[in-house]
C-alpha cells in the first residue's frame, strides 16, 4: 500500500518502503559529487525492485548490487515507458504519459499517435535543452547506443531485427519510445544525429578503440531490456508472460554489459568512470514516487519502485544508500559530475526533495 513519507519538509509517496534515519539527514540538497569522465547509464524496462533484486532470479544484478552501490528507494516518474527517458534526460515528462511516436500533436490522426485525442494531450516533440546539449556547451560529448535500432539516427518507431530472429512479434525489438533523446526537437532536425544516435555494433567499436562519450544512454532491444514481447518468432525468455526467464535474459545482457565496460582502459584509469543499471519504471500497475513528482498530475505520479545500482571504478562498495531518489535525481547527479552549474527543470527541485546521489558516486581519487 502506498504511503506518505515526510522528511525534511519533503512528502515522498512510497511502497511501504523504510527510509534511515541518516538518510534524512543527509537529505538538504548540498551534496558533493566529485568530477567523471565517463558516466555510462544502462536502462532496462517495467520491472520492480522486489522483482528484479533476487539473486535466484537475476544473479548478476543481485551480485552488481552488493558489491557496488544500490538505491534502495529510487522511483520512476510516470507509466509508461517515454515520460520516464524524457524525465532522465530533460528533467521533466513534459506533460506526456502515453507512449506515442514523438512527432504526435494533439489531434494527429497519423500513425503511432493513438491517444492524440484525449484531453491534455500535448506535442511529443520537445523544444527545450536536454543532458547533451549541456553537455556540448561544456566541449563534452554524448551518445544514445540503442540495441536493434535499424540504422545509425533513425525515426522509425520500431524495427525488427533478423540476427536475432524473424516473425511478426519480434517487429518492435527497437521501439523510439525508449529512445528519450529522438523526443527533442534539435535531435530531430541535428545533422550529426546519425553520428549520436547509433546501434550496439557502434558501442562495441567505442569500446574496442577506447572512444567512448562523457555520457552514454545504452538501452538494449525488448527482448534484451525485460520489457518482453509477443507473438510469433518471440523466443520464451522473451515472452512477457515469462516474468522469471524474461529477468533472467536481461540479467545476463546486463552482466555481460558490465564486464565489457570494466575491461576499457577508462576503468582501469585513475579518472573517474560510472556504469549506471536503471529502469524506466515498475511494472504496469505499481505506483509510488518521489522528488518534485505530483500525485494530482497524470504525467508525473510517480511510476513505481525501481533497481537502480551504481558500479563506479573509484567509488563505494557494499553501499545500500535508502534516500529517496528517482531520474530527475540522477540526472541532477550527472550534471553535477560533469561540472554543469544549472540543473534542468525538476532535477533543480531541491525544495521538491531532488538531490544529488552524492554517497553513490563518492569517491577518494583525484583527476
Amino acid at each position: 500500500m502506498a504511503s506518505i513519507i515526510k522528511m525534511a519538509g519533503i512528502s515522498c509517496i512510497a511502497l511501504s518502503v523504510a527510509v534511515s534515519a541518516s538518510a534524512r539527514d543527509r537529505h538538504d540538497g548540498t551534496r558533493t559529487v566529485p568530477a567523471y569522465s565517463h558516466i555510462v547509464v544502462i536502462v532496462e524496462e517495467n520491472k520492480d525492485f522486489s522483482q528484479v533484486m533476487n539473486p535466484a532470479i537475476a544473479p548478476n544484478i543481485a551480485k552488481l548490487a552488493s558489491e557496488n552501490g544500490s538505491a534502495e528507494t529510487f522511483f520512476g516518474e510516470v507509466h509508461p515507458s517515454e515520460a520516464n527517458y524524457l524525465a532522465l534526460l530533460g528533467g521533466d515528462t513534459f506533460g506526456i504519459h502515453d507512449d506515442d511516436a514523438f512527432y504526435c500533436t494533439p489531434g494527429s490522426m497519423a500513425d503511432h499517435c493513438d491517444h492524440a485525442n484525449q484531453p491534455g494531450y500535448v506535442a511529443h516533440t520537445v523544444e527545450a535543452p536536454h543532458l547533451g546539449d549541456q553537455l556540448r556547451a561544456k566541449g563534452l560529448t554524448w551518445k544514445g547506443y540503442y540495441e536493434s535500432i535499424p540504422q545509425p539516427g533513425s525515426l522509425a518507431i520500431v524495427s525488427g531485427d533478423s540476427r536475432v530472429g524473424v516473425g511478426a512479434g519480434l517487429s518492435a525489438l527497437y521501439a523510439s519510445k525508449h529512445s528519450g533523446f529522438v523526443n527533442f526537437r534539435d535531435v530531430q532536425d541535428d545533422p550529426a544525429r546519425a553520428s549520436l544516435l547509433v546501434g550496439f555494433e557502434q558501442l562495441d567499436a567505442d569500446i574496442k578503440a577506447e572512444k567512448l562519450p562523457s555520457f552514454s544512454l545504452v538501452v538494449p532491444n525488448q527482448c534484451n531490456e525485460m520489457h518482453g514481447l509477443s507473438g510469433e518468432g518471440v523466443p520464451p525468455d522473451c515472452s512477457g508472460g515469462a516474468i522469471e526467464q524474461l529477468i533472467g535474459r536481461g540479467d545476463r545482457v546486463i552482466g555481460a554489459l558490465v564486464a565489457k565496460l570494466q575491461r576499457t582502459a577508462a576503468w582501469r584509469s585513475r579518472e573517474n568512470m560510472a556504469i549506471v543499471i536503471t529502469f524506466d519504471e515498475g511494472s504496469g500497475g505499481s505506483k509510488g514516487g518521489c522528488c518534485s513528482v505530483t500525485p494530482d498530475a497524470p504525467s508525473n505520479f510517480g511510476g513505481g519502485h525501481i533497481p537502480t545500482i551504481v558500479i563506479t571504478n573509484h567509488g563505494p562498495r557494499g553501499l545500500r544508500d535508502t534516500t529517496p531518489y528517482n531520474h530527475y535525481s540522477l540526472l541532477r547527479t550527472m550534471e553535477d559530475a560533469f561540472g554543469i552549474k544549472e540543473h534542468l527543470r525538476r532535477a533543480g527541485d531541491t525544495a521538491g526533495g531532488v538531490v544529488s546521489m552524492g554517497p553513490l558516486f563518492a569517491t577518494g581519487s583525484r583527476r
